[in-house]
């Protein structure tokens, strides 16, 4: 472990939670002795406390249902441009018409259709399960008929929701892990798997297509979880969802030896990202 130094600059590292579990989500448990290794200091606090202000890096990672208090969110992040990931990042990934970019952008991606308010909602009656969801927000359902899933829509559109949907996948699905552009971990049912690298290359791409769409580079996305479905039923691997603004990374379904690697990958990462912004330990001497 390095030791504080105290004629070192230590940049004020702040973990951004839900303000209903302000002390951050379990599955991250371990994040600030991992960054406590490396000589970074960091606590935790809500995304709403006024403290965040005063922090040197805001990293983002448990935000809850924010479309409840969407105003406040947005406010929040333009507040912070220190925070990571980047605000152009977070508010690019808000909204789940961001698949439509990715998909014009070249990225093999789930079949995906938007109806804005008053537009006619289409769901072919021979479909096999469709899931349904605000474009902004939580609350994806899925229906096996056609009629309950435009029903569905039809209300989520007279709230003045944009409504987003997909065919149901049958295939499975993984989470793919990045921490600071690069590949992490990926995940299966919640357990750690060996995805094949057409798997990670779709990962890959759609990580490079959302950095350049915010205009930032793929390592200034400190912290990104893909979910794709695989290449089965004739198909080849297409993604499904870019988790940008507070991934679950599934710290806790790897092993020890795992999980401490990993963290110390995303802590070098936090490292690097400081060291960017002229935030490193050494940029700053004090007297």
């Amino acid at each position: 472990m390095k030791l504080a130094r105290p004629d070192v600059f230590h940049p004020r590292i702040v973990l951004a939670a839900d303000p209903a579990r302000p002390a951050g989500p379990p599955d991250d448990a371990g994040l600030v002795a991992a960054l406590r290794a490396r000589g970074l200091h960091a606590r935790w606090l809500a995304w709403t406390d006024p403290a965040t202000a005063g922090a040197d890096l805001v990293i983002l990672r448990a935000v809850g249902d924010h479309r409840s208090h969407q105003a406040e969110f947005a406010d929040r992040i333009a507040a912070l441009p220190q925070m990571l990931n980047p605000p152009p990042v977070l508010t690019w990934n808000g909204d789940k018409r961001y698949l439509l970019d990715l998909s014009d952008a070249g990225v093999p991606t789930v079949e995906t259709t938007v109806f804005a308010p008053g537009q006619v909602v289409r769901v072919g009656d021979d479909v096999d399960g469709v899931v349904v969801a605000p474009a902004v927000g939580a609350g994806a359902r899925r229906f096996d008929r056609a009629d309950a899933a435009r029903e569905h829509a039809h209300r989520l559109q007279a709230s003045g929701q944009t409504v987003v949907i997909q065919p149901a996948q049958t295939r499975q699905r993984i989470a793919l892990v990045f921490l600071g552009g690069a590949p992490s971990h990926a995940l299966a049912a919640a357990a750690p798997v060996d995805a094949d690298f057409g798997v990670w290359d779709v990962g890959q791409a759609a990580l490079a297509a959302a950095a350049a769409q915010a205009g930032v580079g793929s390592d200034e996305i400190l912290l990104a979880r893909a979910v794709v479905a695989d290449g089965a039923e004739g198909a080849g691997p297409q993604l499904l969802r870019l988790q940008l603004i507070d991934p679950v990374l599934g710290w806790t379904a790897l092993g020890a030896d795992a999980r401490a690697r990993h963290q110390r990958q995303f802590a070098l990462a936090v490292e690097s990202a400081l060291q960017r912004r002229g935030l490193g330990p050494l940029s700053h001497r004090r007297p």
